[in-house]
């Protein structure tokens, strides 16, 4: 094995219990916010950061799993990432900074031209949900649920607007990795960078926590839907039984006030479970009791 890969992930035990999930602020009619409802969790664990490109690949190395982005032999990369020069692209309509590029995919983010060997340490990404699903199975693990999700981005807070507070940069330094200037055409980097962040940049949260704002979207477990039971308080609540797009939660590098304000801990989001981005990665949980580790699911060759 290539001394890169890396399958060691850094758990964190969190003791659950009650806290207020969502918001009653309007931002996103459609994404179901809120409103504000207490939420009462069991003890779980959940991974200090987004998995990364060194864990990710001893997944791989250990188990020969392709891709549903390598199998389709193309993946959506952001256009300001690509050189000048790169071959034509076909683009989303509406979106049109999505461009698909063929050959991309999560060991060649930015095409065939690019690899993340010097990148062990940034956010897996053009994983689907279900090669998120897989290798969280791999390392005897699972998504988390929304509700884990943003129990563990809050770091302890109560309805603060981010991680660490409602300011998006205390004392002038830059807190997460989103988009800073003009979107799509202009990004000062004024956090440090244009594309993903290593996983442990920044801060971390009141419980350890890195990047929960920014840098990747995260898949968790839960179908997405904008209507929550009414009964008072929900313990242990997952989305629907079935359904046709996962939530995504946290936000991006490509998050900006004038289109996509999502990296704040209540915003959500949703995408189809066999989609690929560059812009989406995932988080390891497992419940309070369980074994985690690489041998867990599977022996390494």
């Amino acid at each position: 094995m290539d001394s890169w890969y890396d399958p060691e992930v850094e758990f964190v035990a969190l003791a659950g219990g009650s806290f207020l999930m969502g918001t009653d602020e309007v931002w996103f009619e459609g994404d179901g916010e809120g409103p504000v409802r207490e939420v009462v969790l069991r003890p779980y664990q959940i991974a200090a950061t987004a998995v990364t490109n060194a864990e990710f690949a001893a997944f791989v190395e250990a188990t020969a799993h392709v891709t549903i982005a390598e199998r389709e032999g193309w993946s959506f990369v952001f256009g300001g990432l690509l050189p000048d020069d790169f071959q034509p692209t076909r683009g989303v309509v509406g979106a049109e900074w999505w461009r698909q590029v063929e050959g991309a995919c999560w060991s060649r983010p930015e095409g065939p031209q690019s690899a993340v060997e010097e990148r062990g340490d940034h956010p897996a990404v053009h994983v689907s949900w279900f090669d998120a699903a897989a290798c969280a199975g791999w390392y005897g693990a699972r998504l988390p649920t929304e509700a884990e999700w943003e129990h563990a981005a809050r770091g302890g807070l109560e309805q603060a607007r981010l991680p660490w507070g409602d300011e998006l940069c205390p004392d002038g330094v830059p807190r997460l990795n989103i988009w800073e200037g003009e979107f799509p055409s202009h990004n000062t980097a004024e956090d440090g960078y244009v594309g993903t962040a290593p996983v442990d940049e920044y801060q971390p949260n009141g419980f350890g926590l890195y990047n929960c704002s920014g840098n990747v979207w995260e898949w968790c477990a839960d179908w997405f839907e904008n209507r929550f039971p009414s009964e008072r308080p929900l313990v242990d609540p997952m989305g629907p039984p079935q359904g046709r797009v996962r939530a995504i939660r946290g936000g991006s590098y490509l998050c900006h006030d004038s289109y996509c304000n999502r990296y704040r801990v209540a915003a959500r989001h949703a995408n189809g479970p066999d989609s690929t981005t560059g812009h989406m990665g995932f988080r390891l949980a497992a419940d309070a009791e369980a074994e985690v580790g690489p041998s867990v699911g599977s022996k390494m060759r």
